[in-house]
C-alpha cells in the first residue's frame, strides 16, 4: 500500500483528469484530499471501458508479463490454434510489427523478472490500496476480499507452470495447494474432471460490480464540490511551457494541473503533448451469465483456458481472452465462442436467464509496465496509463501517487521503471 507521509505542497490547485475509468477517478479522489478542485472530463461518461468490462479481480498475483521467454516458441502455435486465448486480426499486422517487435525483445528471464518487481508496488497490495480509496465514498460495499484460485487440471498442470510461480512466490505470493474433496468443497461448481487441482493465493479481492463501483467513486467526486464533464478533449492548452487548460469540444477548461488517464485513448493526447509512446491495445472480451443455476465461491483463473471465472452481482462474468487488433473494429465472435467452449468443460451442468457481451480495450507498452509520469517541458502536465490487464487492480496505487505528484510531493517509491524517459522522453 503506497503510503502519502510528507507534508502537502501545491495544494489549491485546480486539476483536470482525463479519462474517467479507475485511474482517472482514483487520481481525482485522491487529488480532492489532498486540496485540489479536480475536473473529471470523460467523452462516455464514468467506466465507460474497460474498467466497467475487466474481470472484477484485484489481482495482486498477476505480476508475471505475458512477454515471458517462452513466448518465443508458444507465440506462432498459439496464433494458429483456434482453442488458444491469443487471437490476431492479420489486417491489423502491419500496423502492429513495430510494437511487437518491441514486445517480443522484452520476451526475456532478465525483462519478465524486471517488469515483475517493477509491477508488484503497484498492485501487490491491491486490496488495501482499493480499500483505503473507497473508504468513505459509499464504494466500499462493491469490495470483496477474498482468495484467488489458479486452477489446474491436475497437480503437473500445476508444477508445468513453475516459471510463473517462481516469479509469484520470490515477491511474496505464496500459494495453498488444494485438491481432492478440499477442493470439492472449495469450488463445488467446477467439474471435477477439469478442475483437480488449485493453487490459491489469499489477500486478493474481487469487485462484485466494477461499472458501479468506478461510478460510486465519480459520484463521491461530485458529491464533494468536483465536476463531472462529458465531452471529447482535443488536447491540453499550455504556455511558456506550462499547462494552462484543456480543449473540450471546442471550448478551454482552465486548469493548473492535466492528468492523462484516458487508457486506450491516451495516445493522441500524449503526442500532443509531444510525446513518444508505443501504445497499442489488447481486444479484451467477457461474457456475463445471469442468475445462473450456480455460482462460484471464488474469482478462478481456469489455466487450460487462461480465461477468469468472477462470481458477481446476480451473474458470473467470464473473461480473458486477447486478441490484437486495434480499436477501429468490431468485436469477433471467435473470442465470445471459445470463452463458451471453455465454460462448457468446467461448468458442464450450468444454466442461465440471460447472457451478455463486452468487447474493450486494454492500453499496453511493450514491456509490461504502465507510464506514471510527469511529461518532460510541460510543466503541470502527468500521465497514467498502460496497464494492460492489471488497470483496475493497480488504479487505485496509481491514482494516488499521479495525486502526490501534481501536488509537488516525491513519492516514497521509485518511479524510474514507469518513466517516460525508457521511451526517449527528455
Amino acid at each position: 500500500m503506497i503510503d502519502q507521509t510528507q507534508p502537502q505542497s501545491g495544494a489549491g490547485k485546480t486539476v483536470v483528469v482525463i479519462g474517467a475509468g479507475i485511474l482517472g477517478v482514483s487520481t481525482a479522489i485522491w487529488a480532492q484530499r489532498a486540496g485540489h478542485h479536480v475536473i473529471l472530463v470523460d467523452r462516455e461518461g464514468p467506466a465507460a471501458g474497460a474498467s466497467a468490462g475487466n474481470a472484477g479481480l484485484l489481482a495482486s498475483s498477476a505480476v508475471v508479463p505475458v512477454n515471458t521467454p517462452d513466448l518465443w516458441t508458444k507465440a506462432p502455435g498459439m496464433l494458429l490454434d483456434p482453442e488458444s486465448p491469443l487471437f490476431l486480426r492479420w489486417s491489423y499486422l502491419p500496423r502492429m510489427i513495430p510494437w511487437l517487435a518491441q514486445f517480443m525483445a522484452k520476451a526475456t528471464d532478465k525483462q519478465a523478472r524486471a517488469a515483475a518487481r517493477a509491477l508488484y508496488p503497484i498492485i501487490g497490495d491491491s486490496l488495501a490500496d482499493h480499500q483505503a480509496l473507497a473508504a468513505g465514498t459509499g464504494a466500499e460495499r462493491y469490495i470483496v476480499p477474498t482468495d484467488y484460485l489458479y486452477m489446474y487440471k491436475d497437480r503437473a498442470a500445476y508444477q508445468a507452470g513453475g516459471y510463473a510461480w517462481d516469479i509469484k512466490t520470490s515477491l511474496g505470493f505464496i500459494p495453498r495447494e488444494v485438491e481432492g474433496a478440499e477442493l470439492r468443497a472449495l469450488e463445488p461448481a467446477l467439474s471435477e474432471g477439469a478442475v483437480g487441482f488449485a493453487a490459491a493465493v489469499p489477500n486478493h479481492g474481487r469487485i462484485s460490480d466494477p461499472a458501479a463501483y468506478v461510478r460510486a467513486l465519480a459520484d463521491h467526486v461530485v458529491t464533494n464540490g468536483g465536476q463531472l464533464i462529458k465531452g471529447e478533449v482535443q488536447g491540453v492548452a499550455r504556455e511558456n511551457g506550462h499547462v494552462t487548460g484543456v480543449r473540450v469540444d471546442g471550448d478551454l477548461i482552465a486548469c493548473d494541473r492535466a492528468v492523462i488517464t484516458a487508457g486506450a485513448w491516451s495516445g493522441p493526447l500524449a503526442r500532443d503533448l509531444g510525446l513518444k509512446v508505443p501504445l497499442d491495445t489488447e481486444r479484451g472480451y467477457h461474457i456475463e451469465l445471469w442468475n445462473p443455476s450456480q455460482m462460484t465461491n471464488h474469482p478462478s483463473m481456469i489455466s487450460a483456458g487462461a480465461f477468469v471465472i468472477t462470481p458477481m452481482e446476480g451473474r458470473l462474468r467470464l473473461a480473458g481472452i486477447v486478441e490484437l487488433g486495434g480499436i477501429k473494429a468490431g468485436p469477433s465472435r471467435a473470442p465470445f465462442n471459445l470463452l463458451r467452449k471453455h465454460l462448457a468443460r468446467v461448468m458442464p451442468d450450468l444454466t442461465w436467464e440471460e447472457e451478455t457481451e463486452w468487447m474493450g480495450f486494454r492500453p499496453t507498452l511493450p514491456d509490461a509496465l504502465p507510464v506514471i509520469d510527469a511529461v518532460p517541458g510541460v510543466k503541470g502536465a502527468f500521465v497514467g496509463f498502460g496497464h494492460q490487464h492489471v488497470g483496475l487492480t493497480g488504479g487505485a496505487a496509481t491514482g494516488r501517487l499521479l495525486a502526490q505528484m501534481l501536488s509537488g510531493q516525491v513519492p516514497n517509491l521509485d518511479l524510474s521503471p514507469y518513466s517516460l524517459s525508457r521511451f526517449g522522453n527528455r
